[in-house]
């Protein structure tokens, strides 16, 4: 059961990291640091837009209008550190005592 435990919250590592890249590439390519039109910076910014978007979305929705300013990722990463704390310090001693 511990690998079930560690493989989740490794994911949840990945995704984290996954967001902070899709933040970091969105800012890039808002201040014209790195280019659309070419074809291997399109697809790592679409891989990255079809992997996040969809945890995102729900966030943006409820949050109000804060102008050029998005936190939904924030929010995200906080919210999936709040899940890792919760299966650690609740659900692992459960199943493993």
């Amino acid at each position: 059961m511990y690998a079930v435990f560690w493989f989740v919250d490794q994911a949840i590592g990945l995704y984290v990291w996954a967001l902070i890249i899709a933040a970091v590439f969105s800012l890039l390519v808002s201040f014209n640091v790195l280019d659309t039109r070419n074809r291997f910076v399109w697809a790592v910014g679409d891989f990255l837009y079809k992997i996040t978007e969809p945890a995102l979305r729900p966030i943006r929705n409820f949050l109000p209008n804060l102008g050029g300013i998005d936190i939904s990722p924030m929010i995200l990463i906080l919210l999936l550190y709040a899940f890792r704390i919760f299966l650690w310090t609740t659900l692992w001693p459960l199943v493993a005592g």
